[in-house]
C-alpha cells in the first residue's frame, strides 16, 4: 500500500503543469492499485497523455485528456490538501472549466 505523500514530476506541455505552476509537486496517496505499465504506451497511442510520474518515471500518477476541457486522472487524493481558504488546483480548474 502507498500511504502518505509521493513526489510527482509533471510533463512540462500538459494542463496539470499549468495548473500546479511547477515542475515538480508532492501529493497524499492512500491506495494498493498502481496504472498498469503493460498497457501504457497503447494507452498514449489511443491519445490518453502521461502527465505526471514518479520522478524515475517507473509509477504514473496523473493522465489526461489533450482534447477534452477537463479531463484529469490521479491516482493520490488531493481533497487530503485542499482547505476552503487554499482549494486544490486540480479543484479550482475543475470549477473554472465548469463554469465556462
Amino acid at each position: 500500500m502507498r500511504l502518505g505523500a509521493y513526489p510527482c514530476k509533471l510533463l512540462k506541455k500538459s494542463k496539470v503543469k499549468k495548473m500546479y505552476a511547477q515542475d515538480m509537486i508532492s501529493e497524499r496517496h492512500r491506495h494498493r492499485y498502481e496504472y498498469n505499465n503493460d498497457y501504457r504506451e497503447q494507452m498514449e497511442q489511443q491519445g490518453l497523455k502521461i502527465a505526471g510520474t514518479s520522478p524515475d518515471e517507473s509509477l504514473v500518477e496523473i493522465v489526461e485528456l489533450e482534447n477534452h476541457p477537463f479531463f484529469v486522472g490521479c491516482q493520490f487524493h488531493p481533497e487530503f490538501k485542499s482547505r476552503p481558504n487554499k482549494p486544490h488546483p486540480l479543484f479550482v480548474e475543475l470549477i473554472a472549466k465548469s463554469i465556462k
